[in-house]
């Protein structure tokens, strides 16, 4: 097996289409909502992602074909004062799922991040999503908290549009 991750570029259609062909089974997947893209996002989200510094995405490929996708966008500790990276989709085919393609993900984000002078890794897990649980805890991801009294970091939204 041939396994490949290398960095987006935003502006190669064929890359443009493996995030867009990526990013729409993720979405289709139960853990991420279980509704596919709509067209306005398949066509445009490499261009959107490309007018982004702070923006970067990963594509794992195994034996030439689109297996996995990492999209992370950095941003800013101001209790280190210093960047950090945050992962904001993790996406693994069903397919090549149980590969150790994770891993390896990781750490080319934690390569990446450490390049860029990054103090931490930042992401987001459904509660239930208990084999992503499982591969982040596998690779030192913990709840943030700051105190035990205080209890551990709730990840909430707002939709305003």
């Amino acid at each position: 097996m041939s396994i490949e991750i290398i960095k987006i570029d935003y502006s190669n259609r064929q890359h443009a289409a493996d995030l867009s062909f990526l990013m729409n089974a993720y979405a289709s997947d139960s853990m991420a909502g279980g509704k596919p893209l709509s067209d306005y996002v398949i066509k445009n989200l490499a261009f959107e992602l490309s007018k982004l510094d702070h923006a970067f995405s990963l594509i794992t490929y195994v034996n030439d074909k689109p297996a996995g996708l990492v999209n992370c966008f950095e941003a800013f500790s101001t209790f280190n004062c210093k960047p950090l990276v945050n992962i904001h989709d993790f996406f693994v085919l069903q397919a090549y799922r149980q590969a150790g393609l994770s891993q390896l993900m990781l750490e080319k984000v934690t390569d990446i991040a450490r390049t860029k002078n990054c103090c931490k890794l930042t992401l987001e897990v459904l509660a239930g999503n208990n084999a992503a649980r499982s591969a982040y805890q596998k690779y030192g991801f913990t709840a943030y908290e700051l105190d035990k009294a205080t209890g551990v970091a709730l990840f909430w939204h707002k939709d305003i549009t």
